[in-house]
């Protein structure tokens, strides 16, 4: 097992892999941004690097100095937590040419699943279900181009290969549409992504957004550890997830998982990842897999009991999981609720010092923040400044103590969207369970035709 770890993130995450390491008994070293000197995780650190000012490409992107910090702080490995250089396959590959262990699969593994062309291949040859489309990046020849949409059927989405985030798609109805949506979309992805290559696949109407979480070590041992249902978004970004995911067949579930964790063992993965895909008439669809831990990793540790921040950091070690998927049981049912620093139904950022922070407690409560009274939200990086996670028997009662939970929350001196997840935890259609990817937007849309503020 490793000795001391350099943590190379901020905010909750960061947070969450120190108390992992502190219950391993592993030193921690904490790198971070002259913007984040306070923060509660860099006080609760042994060791703590500045490593540039706010900025993030200055500082939490900025490669030669998190290397320089594990140097002369002697950690023997680097956990990227989610975000900023998790799945940043230059970057894995620099940490194990520098002498130390980078927490998360390989260099090579990250590349072929950051390229949507190639990770779509290669779940198609583990047998897992995607997404009917173009076998691979799209063709110059537009003849050809409309051949294979005719073929696949309107609408189509095109998508960026290297695309991520929501960003790098374009949804086309028509074929009078279609090649200058192909033109334009292949322009944006070179300019975002620098990976001009885009793909083509059928546009699902009213799908829902259901994950696989999934572990496997160096060994050949692969496991899956239940589904969320992450469908309640607001453009292309989760709002509430939950596990596991109501009103699907757990025959159906247990069918695609075991085919997540062969895809695992075919492609040689190590560590924690998910498998995301949309889900619409009984069918699943692969659209990519994220090679890290994801923010909605708590709901899956409650109903499972597995600590999926430890596991990554065992298997890293080079150790074997300590579980078969025989021993994975699920109990119970978790909600989680990202709470943001922004307005709640303009969703502009809010950030600026917090006067009073009270998170809530009681029984099945678990939150999972870095920010306290008194601390100053920075206006440079991602919004989120927490997550309430509830567990209860049943879906029933996850939502009604996170109502409670809701109901306790008390942030002062910035505006947060606890308004709005208290307003979705009374929402029928929520409650009913089973809303489709688009229900948030278009109850927003509602709510603002109707004049609510």
């Amino acid at each position: 097992m490793f000795e001391k770890i350099l943590i190379a993130n901020r905010g909750e995450i960061a947070l969450r892999v120190q108390r992992a390491c502190r219950e391993l008994g592993i030193k921690t070293v904490v790198v971070h941004s002259e913007a984040d000197a306070q923060a509660k995780y860099v006080k609760l650190a042994d060791e703590s690097v500045c490593i540039g000012p706010a900025p993030s490409a200055q500082s939490y992107l900025n490669v030669p100095a998190i290397i320089s910090a594990a140097e002369v702080t002697d950690a023997e490995a680097i956990h990227p937590g989610y975000g900023f250089l998790s799945e940043n396959a230059d970057f894995a590959e620099r940490v194990q040419q520098s002498g130390f262990t980078f927490i998360g699969p390989s260099a090579n593994v990250i590349r072929m699943m950051g390229d949507k062309v190639s990770a779509k291949r290669a779940m198609i040859e583990a047998g897992v279900p995607c997404v009917p489309g173009s076998e691979g990046a799209l063709p110059d020849d537009p003849k050809e181009i409309i051949r294979i949409a005719r073929q696949v059927g309107y609408p189509v989405i095109i998508k960026a290969a290297g695309g991520g985030g929501g960003r790098g798609m374009r949804v086309v109805h028509t074929e009078a549409a279609l090649v200058n949506a192909v033109t334009m979309t292949r322009a944006e992805a070179g300019a975002a992504f620098g990976n001009p290559n885009v793909y083509m696949e059928k546009f699902l109407e009213n799908p829902r957004h259901v994950e696989i979480q999934v572990l496997a070590d160096s060994h050949r041992n692969a496991l899956w550890l239940g589904e969320r249902d992450c469908s309640m978004q607001r453009r292309h970004q989760k709002v509430i997830e939950e596990a596991p995911a109501p009103g699907i067949a757990r025959r159906l579930i247990e069918r695609v998982g075991d085919r997540c964790a062969e895809a695992c063992r075919k492609i040689g993965y190590l560590g924690a990842g998910t498998f995301e895909f949309l889900y619409e008439n009984g069918e699943f669809y692969f659209i990519e897999m994220n090679t890290r831990v994801q923010v909605e990793h708590p709901v899956t540790e409650l109903i499972t009991g597995i600590d999926i921040v430890q596991e990554q950091i065992r298997v890293a070690a080079g150790e074997k999981l300590r579980y078969r998927q025989r021993d994975i049981q699920f109990r119970g049912h978790a909600i989680e609720c990202r709470i943001n620093a922004e307005d709640p139904f303009k969703f502009t950022p809010s950030p600026g010092k917090i006067t009073t922070w009270h998170p809530p407690g009681g029984p099945g409560v678990r939150v999972d923040s870095h920010a306290y009274s008194g601390y100053f939200v920075p206006p440079n990086y991602d919004s989120m400044v927490g997550k309430v996670i509830t567990y209860g028997d049943t879906r029933e009662q996850a939502i009604a103590r996170m109502r409670i939970a809701l109901s306790e929350m008390v942030v002062e001196g910035i505006q947060t969207n606890i308004p709005l997840h208290r307003e979705l935890m009374h929402d029928g259609r929520f409650v009913e369970g089973g809303t489709s990817i688009h229900y948030l937007e278009h109850r927003l849309e509602q709510r603002k035709q109707a004049g609510v503020k």
